[in-house]
């Protein structure tokens, strides 16, 4: 089969039937078509033509490029290459798997970086006002906040609130609708491959929500067309995972925080809470939505440290 052609079908494959993210067909876009230009190069142009020691010429070549990829692309680009084959055979386009030998190196382990509960707090308070007692969608209605000063607060406070009080990706929050939050202390998030799972949300996220849909996020959306996304920008558009991103720079910066803070640092830090807390594993890799629980293992060498910090200086004989 026409290598070119084989790649779109398998892109077709993931995208469709698999149901994987539009970033992660991407980035399988980027890897595959570098690996064809590469076989190209070498002659080959037909499935049945990339042989073993082709592909296994491809990845030395890749991991020996200048300056060192890292192990987590390379690992990737190679996943990329194992799938793409595995379905040619799989799905008759081709007559054996070139890739079957190929073994992706081994990614350095790296503890995820979770803030304390006091700089999360911190950097909570940076982002907005906290609602009053009492206020939200429940209460009575308040005045129509007005200006940026107003508005923007209010959402992103809301925002942050629900990156933590749920631990969900961010891509996963700016796919909100307004009625996904029509369940009160739950919330439907739609992960990765499509997968649907329900996570609470704290008495904190729901009061911070529930300001935000009363005061701001009315004037928002007059701003601009209609749409049920639950996060808008200041011209009333669905909310981007960059604004998203810009949202928690400038809280950081405010709240004077040196350590780098991303989107995924609420979810590291939501994890690691609910460990230090007590939390089964399992039931954290239920709210994260991991597939494997091996994902979610990573977390708990962050709560061995704190065991191993109160230890040695607990214990009469730990020195």
């Amino acid at each position: 089969m026409d290598l070119a052609r084989a790649v779109d079908v398998y892109l077709r494959h993931i995208a469709i039937e698999r149901g994987l993210s539009s970033h992660t067909v991407a980035a399988y876009r980027r890897d595959l078509s570098g690996y064809r230009s590469w076989l190209a190069a070498h002659g080959v142009d037909d499935t049945d033509a990339a042989t073993t020691a082709l592909v296994s010429a491809f990845a030395a070549e890749r991991a020996s490029a200048q300056p060192p990829p890292a192990a987590t692309s390379l690992a990737r680009l190679q996943s990329s290459v194992r799938g793409f084959h595995r379905y040619l055979l799989r799905e008759e386009l081709a007559t054996a798997d070139p890739s079957e030998r190929l073994r992706p190196p081994k990614a350095p382990q790296r503890l995820p970086k979770a803030l304390s509960i006091s700089q999360v707090e911190a950097l909570l308070d940076a982002a907005g006002p906290a609602p009053a007692p009492g206020e939200g969608a429940t209460a009575p209605a308040a005045a129509p906040a007005s200006g940026e000063a107003a508005l923007i607060p209010l959402r992103d406070r809301a925002l942050l609130e629900l990156l933590y009080a749920t631990g969900a990706r961010v891509s996963e929050v700016m796919q909100l609708d307004v009625d996904d939050l029509a369940h009160g202390d739950v919330l439907r998030l739609r992960g990765k491959g499509a997968k649907e799972r329900i996570v609470p949300v704290g008495s904190y996220a729901r009061a911070a929500v529930d300001a935000y849909l009363a005061r701001s996020r009315p004037e928002l959306s007059r701003r601009g067309r209609a749409t049920p996304r639950l996060f808008l920008g200041a011209r009333g558009a669905p909310l981007s995972r960059q604004g998203a991103w810009l949202v928690i720079q400038a809280a950081a910066d405010r709240a004077g925080l040196v350590a780098h803070v991303s989107p995924h640092t609420f979810r590291h830090s939501f994890a690691t809470h609910l460990l230090q807390g007590g939390a089964d594993v399992r039931v954290v890799q239920e709210l994260l939505g991991h597939a494997s629980v091996a994902t979610t293992q990573i977390y708990t060498h962050v709560t061995a440290d704190a065991l191993r910090g109160v230890y040695l200086t607990a214990h009469p004989r730990a020195r």
